[in-house]
């Protein structure tokens, strides 16, 4: 079974973490790291590290989903995923939404975190709309 895990700038991983539960409920396996600006990135770099050993070792797969290419989170990931010889591959996917997450809970039993990591970044580009105001009256009642 694959591990998740969303590792961001600042409070937005446990903001996604947090919606996403209120959507769907449980999110197993999906975890939050985030770089803070009082912890620096030595802790981010050590909590990260940590996280993601502990998923590597008790996964199929690991997801990290981060919210920007080319930052500290990205980066980090990045080269766990480049890293020969772990137990279990390491995919990375940079631009993460909450549309993403809640996708991925539905994907934790695939046998391929690479495939996954593609399907996700497919089904986000097609959740990415301009909205119009509609043409006839819509009601507010779900």
């Amino acid at each position: 079974m694959l591990t998740v895990i969303i590792a961001t700038h600042g409070p937005l991983a446990d903001a996604l973490l947090t919606s996403g539960r209120m959507i769907w409920g449980v999110l197993p396996r999906t975890h939050s790291i985030t770089l803070e600006e009082d912890g620096g990135i030595v802790a981010f770099q050590q909590a990260f590290t940590a996280g993601l050993t502990e998923a590597v070792y008790h996964s199929s797969g690991v997801l990290v989903l981060c919210d920007m290419l080319s930052g500290t989170p990205c980066n980090l990931a990045s080269r766990f995923a480049m890293m020969p010889g772990l137990p279990a591959p390491v995919a990375v996917v940079a631009g993460v939404n909450l549309p993403m997450v809640l996708m991925s809970a539905e994907l934790l039993e695939e046998p391929d975190v690479h495939q996954v990591a593609r399907r996700l970044i497919a089904q986000a580009r097609e959740s990415m709309t301009g909205v119009r105001p509609a043409t006839t009256p819509q009601p507010d009642t779900f």
